[in-house]
């Protein structure tokens, strides 16, 4: 056996351990960001810029890290990235502390925070290979996805408590000591060995990096369809991820509980979808998970257009949440078994690249369109579209050829 797996568990616990503290606090700070922003503007442009200043940088950086993951230490990437998000954390909280605290630091603030998650997200998809062996991927990214539902679940309101309790810049601390604990715990306890490419002497620039991952993409038809479905798939996910707290507020009534209600349903929906699909492991064909998965968002987005009861609507949302790891889950184990090691931080970067550009995308399509035609109507439409490409993804050939269950897990 590989010598990195011998003690693959211990590993695991150590990395998910450390990741789990770093985005707790992360989380914290960017709840009291926005709520700080949303209370103290009370502008929906405000929190628009405060969006952006979150997505562009990570849009824009995703494929230049995707490159660092695969020619550097992607253990000391993620350490990097924490440390950068942690010292801007600090000197914020110092500036606020003096008593200097205009909205447009908060903006700078989400910008460089981005900057980190887009370092990090690329490497910590690419590291996971290297811990964890291949018949262990579905178990671990099952579990991995539960704890960052519980953490969506948890840091609202532990925010919101803190909120009313200390001022911003006692929970910026709060960031900088979690990060801190993050850092120490992966350097002092994690030993991983070097992935080969970085361990090489790297002789070609960049960009031709960036150019190998696009025709390794390219010459995998398995990764091109994949990748073009998944830009369909997240733009017809935008009215479902971005729409509905609107249309519980016109539908429903703009009671805060009601919105919290749906918030709060979709996050325990996806801890008992993470903790399904890690103890379950899926259909023995990936693609027919991911089919399945797509085709449960398809109704559910449908249902969410139609349902005119609030407590069946929040079961709706629910569901929706279960489906979220099963279909999230078996597509990241794919990327991580098809992909050779040495390129799946571009990989990543790409996939990364897609998934935080789509859905905005979509926003600037159905944005629009939805102060013109009712909510109800674009997720009735989306729904059926979403099911649509379920069924084409159920029945591609070439990605059903690459969902097939490794020789691993066949003798198993």
């Amino acid at each position: 056996m590989n010598s990195t797996y011998d003690n693959w568990k211990r590993n695991i616990i150590i990395f998910l351990s450390s990741q789990t503290i770093s985005l707790f606090g992360s989380s914290l700070v960017q709840y009291a960001i926005m709520w700080h922003i949303t209370l103290t503007t009370q502008s929906g442009m405000m929190m628009t810029l405060f969006i952006l200043c979150g997505f562009i940088p990570t849009f824009i950086l995703s494929p230049v890290a995707g490159v660092w993951a695969d020619r550097y230490n992607r253990k000391l990437l993620i350490i990097v990235s924490d440390g950068l998000i942690a010292t801007a954390t600090l000197i914020l909280a110092i500036v606020f502390l003096m008593g200097y605290d205009p909205i447009w630091l908060l903006f700078v603030m989400a910008a460089i925070r981005a900057v980190g998650t887009g370092i990090q997200t690329p490497a910590v998809g690419a590291i996971l290979p290297q811990i964890v062996p291949e018949d262990k991927l579905t178990k671990v990214n099952g579990i991995n996805g539960s704890i960052q539902a519980i953490i969506m679940f948890v840091s609202p309101m532990v925010s919101a408590a803190l909120l009313t309790m200390a001022s911003l810049e006692v929970i910026f601390f709060i960031d900088v000591v979690t990060a801190a604990i993050a850092i120490i715990t992966l350097l002092a306890f994690l030993k991983i060995a070097v992935h080969e490419k970085a361990s090489e002497k790297q002789t070609t620039s960049y960009f031709t990096d960036f150019k190998e991952g696009l025709v390794y993409i390219k010459q995998h038809a398995f990764l091109k369809k994949f990748f073009l479905f998944f830009a369909f798939f997240f733009v017809l996910m935008a009215p479902a991820a971005f729409l509905t707290p609107l249309q519980v507020a016109r539908s429903f009534g703009d009671d805060v509980w009601r919105l919290t209600a749906i918030e709060i349903a979709f996050s325990i929906g996806m801890m008992v979808g993470g903790g399904i699909i890690a103890s379950w492991g899926g259909f023995s064909n990936r693609v027919y998970t991911m089919t399945f998965a797509s085709i449960l968002m398809g109704i559910c987005t449908f249902a969410l257009g139609i349902i005119p009861v609030f407590w069946i609507y929040l079961a709706f949302m629910g569901i929706f949440g279960v489906a979220m790891p099963i279909f999230n889950t078996p597509t990241m184990v794919l990327v991580q078994e098809k992909v050779e090691s040495n390129y799946l931080g571009r990989v990543f970067g790409v996939f990364g690249m897609i998934s935080t550009s789509m859905m905005p995308i979509g926003m600037l399509i159905f944005g629009p369109i939805s102060d013109v035609v009712k909510i109800e109507w674009l997720l009735v439409g989306t729904g059926i579209l979403i099911l649509i490409v379920g069924v084409f993804l159920g029945r591609s050939k070439v990605l059903l050829e690459a969902g097939k269950p490794t020789v691993k897990e066949v003798t198993e």
